[in-house]
């Protein structure tokens, strides 16, 4: 007995395809590098109690951190890239009937490079940096010292203590130091399971440092894209119910129907 359900026709609607930047795209770059520093800082946190000496247990907890942010950004780039669709099917509508549309409005719906160019742009700022420690990274050895009270926790950790140290070389912490600094801790996952102790590691992780602060802009990106599937899935489900809204109304009528039949026809 077959009682599988057919799957529904995905419903699609024509939209105006955009261009890859426009008047929000700078707005948009803005916000992405908001929720990349508030990323940045919860990470360092969270991360900052994720060195775990079990070397099975730090990769796996870095990994699952990383991935959680990578999910978060997929989302957001989701849901801009829907809006974008959506922006495109309505701008289509009204130049079907003959109504003008600004070249700003033209650029707003969605095109396939937009989610990529806005999270490029949202990161650049840290991925000078990022480019900066790739060409000079060296592996260094610090001697310790003092630090401010509020970094003696975090002295201990290799990571990112040897770079702090420099604060008590006469001449103060370097530029390449500050660098080292920023760079490890917007990619701390990465550094974690790299391990404090692996030189080599760490000295990799940062000459790739660029290649992993552009996964964001990938996750964004990725997420952007699916705008399309998104917005056609509403249209499906919108379709959907109004054909169970149809069928019930129907059943209903053939149900009063059929009561009405069984009634007792008055005699004259």
């Amino acid at each position: 007995m077959n009682s599988k359900k057919q799957k529904s026709t995905p419903v699609t609607k024509p939209f105006l395809m955009g261009k890859p930047i426009d008047e929000n795209t700078l707005k948009n770059a803005a916000k992405f590098f908001g929720l990349i520093l508030v990323l940045l800082f919860m990470v360092f946190v969270v991360c900052s109690m994720a060195g775990f000496q079990n070397k099975i247990i730090r990769i796996a907890v870095n990994i699952i951190i990383e991935g959680l942010i990578l999910a978060v950004l997929y989302n957001r780039g989701a849901d801009h890239g829907t809006d974008a669709v959506a922006k495109g099917e309505i701008l289509y509508q009204h130049l079907e009937k003959g109504e003008p549309a600004t070249e700003q409005e033209r650029r707003l719906p969605y095109h396939p490079a937009k989610g990529f160019v806005t999270g490029f742009l949202g990161v650049i700022v840290i991925l000078i940096p990022a480019f900066i420690l790739s060409f000079t990274a060296t592996k260094t050895v610090t001697g310790s010292g003092l630090l401010p009270d509020w970094m003696e926790n975090y002295i201990r950790r290799t990571e990112i203590g040897k770079p702090l140290v420099a604060y008590t070389n006469p001449g103060g912490i370097g530029f390449l130091d500050a660098v080292r600094i920023f760079v490890r801790i917007s990619i701390m996952p990465f550094v974690n399971i790299a391990g404090a102790e692996n030189k080599d590691g760490l000295l990799f992780i940062e000459k790739i440092s660029p290649l992993i602060l552009l996964l964001p802009s990938v996750a964004y990106g990725c997420g952007y894209l699916q705008g399309k599937k998104l917005r056609s899935k509403i249209h499906t489900e919108i379709s959907e119910n109004a054909q169970k809204r149809i069928r019930r109304e129907r059943k209903a009528r053939k149900q009063k129907a059929a009561v009405r039949s069984r009634e007792p026809q008055q005699l004259n």
